[in-house]
């Protein structure tokens, strides 16, 4: 159980004033059966806040599960849209535009990949490319530094495989050049 739990519980170790001056035998009875009443309840509180505890980590947990148990089949899913993606694009427009097949083998693998996107973005799957962003370390993954006097440095610069995010969890992150200040070229001179 949590402290911040046990802090929050009234502990009733206290006995009555008037029950603690007594003389009478069956006054000291009294007074005994009182501690045990103040023990017993001071257990019951206890318990009773383990008992929530336990049920909210559990629906905790299961409201995870449900959220997060396709993660391994996205993960997988995620190289076939990639895949999808290369062979769009490995199809020029000018391809698509000389030969009727190809246009159609093209219009198909375009029509497939947006279907698949969208059922992803109906499970919680959602592509992240950010190019002109700035770099984060929980998202993407630095491949090279490239020099730039165009941008500030720990922009990203170009991504070379998108990244994904199941909900708010990093399936795969984001493959990508980030640019960095350019050397002093009057340093170097000296």
């Amino acid at each position: 159980m949590t402290e911040e739990k046990l802090e929050e519980l009234p502990v009733q170790d206290s006995i009555p004033e008037a029950l603690v001056e007594v003389s009478d035998p069956k006054d000291t009875q009294i007074v005994e059966q009182a501690e045990e009443i103040a023990k017993l309840k001071d257990m019951y509180l206890r318990a009773m806040a383990e008992t929530e505890n336990v049920r909210a980590r559990a629906k905790r947990d299961s409201e995870d599960t449900a959220k997060y148990a396709s993660t391994k089949f996205a993960r997988d899913m995620v190289n076939i849209i990639e895949n999808l993606q290369r062979a769009s694009q490995s199809i020029s427009a000018d391809a698509r535009t000389g030969n009727e097949v190809l246009k159609q083998v093209g219009e198909g693998i375009d029509m497939t990949m947006q279907e698949l996107l969208s059922i992803f973005e109906r499970n919680g799957v959602k592509r992240i490319s950010p190019a002109g962003e700035k770099f984060d370390h929980n998202f993407h993954q630095a491949v090279a530094q490239i020099p730039s006097a165009d941008v500030q440095p720990g922009t990203i610069l170009q991504v070379l495989q998108a990244g994904y995010i199941l909900h708010d969890r990093l399936l795969r992150p984001a493959m990508v050049t980030v640019a960095m200040a350019q050397p002093n070229t009057a340093d170097s001179a000296a």
